[in-house]
């Protein structure tokens, strides 16, 4: 089924200069294939091996739903209560409840895209993420994908275990399963060494206030078995459940904790990561008794991509790319809307930052942010009428550690254009990959 296998991974390696895979088969609850190539250690001139243990970035999402519906069954969570109040902050005059655990683990809990990481010794206190937990939608009433929902619920599951998230997942998830070298947190021993895009070692140590959304890590072989085994920890009625999906494009929803495939072909259940240093992939067939794990030490996905296609392809009659992909199917709105002067504020924990924005029928923009200006070129996307990106610094000192670029994602309304400004670095060639911090922004026409 897979001759060739490891020619084809080494020249993917090299051909998108990725220092190691490795990749793993479950077929009817055994491991069929275990293997790795490349380096974990690139200074140490270490190999990887089928035993070598990567970061899996945002798979840690289903272990983490796995351990959540463990807990719903016993009657510790209620899955469709929602959190204690405070948990979230909703807009000024929106009378919203607060979400449930189950529209946390479906990405539908109305939050925004974040992420904040800490690495090595950085002598810095973390993040005040409350300044962060702000609602910009019903919760219920539409998908965006967040990690700040998979970090709520594990306050969620520490509470109501009374175990630290690291623990419970140890106890509910990895042990029941016999996954003896998994984990959440920082992997210890023989673990694949982080690469930025450029080729620099990350440190060691990784430290987020979404560790349920990311810092799981497993070798390949122990990770496929995961997938293979996870419903097996449930009742047969929350397992289904885990993979009632609402859409998030043709081709895909999002159930608890995984994307599901919809259209033709095979049920496919799979869920990707990514994040300095790490692209993975699990991807489960329940019809084929399947799954299959690809993990990597090296920012870009290009070669976790590039082998994850080639398995499938040869393992999975029909695989279409779009089955585990959650890229946007929506169409481009029209910039219209937006075109003009526009003023008024973006809300951080600093207090409220001035912006002024011009936009020209071409999308050509100019942007003025806190009396600093810079132009650039705007587009309409699938979710809003406006997005761009400039190279202005949002002046907070969250912002100012390690996110210097301004993202405005902006939809026009009755009173005028509202959305998120995101401060953020793009990716990790001019050093770590930075935070991700998501602000509410209004304009209204000037």
């Amino acid at each position: 089924m897979l001759d060739g296998l490891g020619e084809f991974c080494t020249a993917a390696l090299a051909a998108h200069e990725c220092p190691s895979a490795s990749v793993a088969v479950v077929r009817d609850g055994t491991v069929v294939l275990a293997a790795a190539y490349g380096l974990a250690d690139v200074a140490a001139g270490r190999p990887a091996t089928p035993d070598t243990r990567y970061v899996l970035a945002s798979i840690t999402k289903p272990i983490t739903a796995t351990a959540a519906c463990v807990l719903a069954d016993r009657g510790l969570i209620d899955l469709d209560a929602p959190l204690p109040a405070g948990s979230v902050t909703a807009p000024p005059g929106a009378d919203w409840p607060a979400p449930t655990p189950r529209q946390l683990l479906q990405h539908r809990g109305g939050l925004t895209s974040h992420y904040d990481f800490r690495y090595g010794d950085d002598p810095r206190p973390p993040i005040d993420v409350s300044g962060y937990t702000r609602l910009y939608r019903r919760p219920g009433s539409g998908y965006e994908y967040a990690n700040h929902g998979y970090g709520l619920l594990g306050g969620v599951l520490e509470s109501a275990s009374g175990l630290p998230l690291s623990h419970l997942l140890t106890r509910e998830v990895f042990d029941p399963l016999g996954l003896r070298s998994s984990g959440l947190g920082t992997p210890g021993g023989s673990a694949a060494t982080r690469y930025s895009i450029d080729g620099r070692g990350y440190p060691t140590e990784l430290t987020t206030s979404h560790p349920g959304a990311t810092t799981g890590f497993a070798t390949a072989s122990e990770l496929a078995l995961f997938g293979h085994r996870y419903d097996t920890l449930l009742r047969p009625a929350t397992a289904a459940a885990t993979r009632d999906a609402a859409p998030i494009s043709d081709h895909l929803g999002y159930g608890l904790g995984w994307c599901v495939s919809r259209g033709d072909g095979p049920l496919i259940l799979s869920h990707g990561g990514g994040m300095g240093g790490v692209a993975t992939m699990l991807v489960v067939v329940p019809e084929l008794a399947l799954s299959v794990a690809v993990l990597t030490n090296g920012t870009s996905k290009a070669a976790r991509n590039a082998i994850v296609d080639h398995v499938l392809s040869a393992a999975v009659p029909g695989y279409r790319p779009a089955a585990i992909s959650p890229a946007s199917t929506a169409p481009a709105r029209s910039l219209a809307p937006t075109v003009g002067g526009w003023s008024g504020s973006i809300t951080t924990p600093d207090g409220p930052v001035p912006v002024a924005l011009q936009v020209h029928p071409d999308g050509r923009c100019e942007l003025t942010l806190a009396g600093e200006r810079a132009t650039a070129t705007a587009t309409p996307s699938g979710e809003a009428d406006l997005t761009v990106t400039v190279d202005l610094q949002l002046p907070t000192a969250d912002a100012r550690r390690n996110s210097p670029l301004l993202g405005l994602v902006l939809t026009a309304g009755a009173d005028g254009l509202s959305g998120v400004a995101r401060a953020y670095r793009d990716g990790d060639r001019r050093g770590w990959l930075g935070n991700l911090l998501s602000h509410p922004v209004h304009l209204t026409h000037r």
